[in-house]
């Protein structure tokens, strides 16, 4: 059985860091990405960043490039989201999902990657104080 579980989400004040975690299993082979998405109230889900667990490109929405990294440790299957000088529009609930076997076009096109995501995680609530 496939599962993805997030943790790392909080409150934090504007300007504040958080790191969020996709802890994988059930995937047996490296050929996978993991994209990260976030949910506002009353509004659709949103791609923000997705990268190949094998390595090469990675791919961000507009609105967090330069303050949002993504980056994976194969040593426990964990695919990290850092998320640097946070902002209160930066409030959601955050997701990541996987999408196998692994086509950079669909991680490359961040608006759409969601629907082309083969299983999802929970989420993680994170809120961003003004």
């Amino acid at each position: 059985e496939v599962q993805l579980v997030e943790s790392g989400g909080g409150l934090v004040q504007a300007g504040g860091s958080l790191r969020l975690s996709c802890k994988v299993s059930g995937l047996t082979f490296d050929d996978y990405a993991i994209g990260w998405f976030r949910q506002a109230p009353g509004k659709e889900r949103e791609g923000v960043s997705c990268m190949g667990v094998r390595g090469g490109s990675k791919y961000y929405a507009d609105s967090v490039k330069g303050r949002f990294t993504i980056y994976s440790a194969k040593s426990n299957k964990t695919v990290y989201l850092q998320m640097d000088s946070l902002k209160p529009e930066d409030t959601a609930v955050y997701f990541c999902a996987a999408d196998t076997p692994y086509f950079k076009e669909v991680c490359a096109e961040i608006a759409t990657m969601k629907w082309y995501m083969d299983y999802w995680g929970k989420g993680t609530q994170v809120t961003v104080s003004s």
